[in-house]
């Protein structure tokens, strides 16, 4: 298992206007991001324990559960976190044409802009799949794809006392795009022991540049 995926080095290659994996690294930033929310039976507790620390992070929502949960969106929106764009239906984006996937995109910036006010959201493919034609989409639209440089894997269906052990033994680095999930409970037990410990080592926490 490795939490530097040698794809999103790769990345690293391309544009940051056009993809990004990391953010800055001022005052030892970390950026923990959020996919596949919200969810009512997990979102809460997790912005509960964020709130309990100060910590600012980015959430990127499928546009239908958005839909479907406004009231928690609200929420995100109004304890300072940021939205991200994660799709409409969370498709497997390969099977889709781009003219598919280009609404899939542009049905949750309608979405997401009746909480926040924005048009654009920086957008995460579901399960990070994108072609080139996408990326050439983006960067005519003078538009950004929003990856991460840190896996937490907490998506594996390991235990969180694992998972958090591995995090332990190969830490985030300042600067690092942390790929977490909110539709489990996997991500907040681990964060209940990593975030006071990251605190100490003196590691601040950010949304993403909106």
């Amino acid at each position: 298992m490795t939490l530097r995926p040698k794809k999103m080095q790769l990345l690293q290659w391309f544009p940051d206007a056009v993809v990004s994996t990391r953010a800055s690294g001022a005052e030892q930033a970390l950026y923990l991001t959020f996919d596949d929310g919200p969810n009512p039976s997990h979102t809460p507790a997790l912005l509960e324990l964020l709130g309990r620390h100060g910590v600012k992070a980015t959430f990127f929502l499928i546009g239908r559960e958005a839909e479907r949960y406004p009231q928690l969106v609200e929420r995100i929106v109004e304890e300072g976190h940021v939205l991200g764009n994660h799709s409409y239906s969370h498709p497997m984006f390969d099977a889709l044409t781009l003219t598919e996937q280009w609404i899939e995109v542009e049905r949750t910036d309608q979405v997401l802009s009746n909480f926040d006010g924005r048009t654009h959201h920086g957008f995460r493919p579901p399960r990070g799949v994108f072609s080139l034609l996408l990326t050439l989409r983006f960067a005519f639209s003078r538009r950004k794809l929003s990856y991460w440089s840190y896996d937490t894997l907490d998506y594996q269906g390991r235990e969180p006392d694992e998972l958090a052990a591995r995090l332990r033994a190969s830490p985030p680095r300042a600067g690092d795009v942390m790929l977490m999930h909110d539709d489990s409970d996997c991500s907040l037990r681990m964060l209940e022991q990593l975030i006071p410990e990251w605190k100490q080592h003196g590691f601040t926490f950010r949304s993403l540049p909106a």
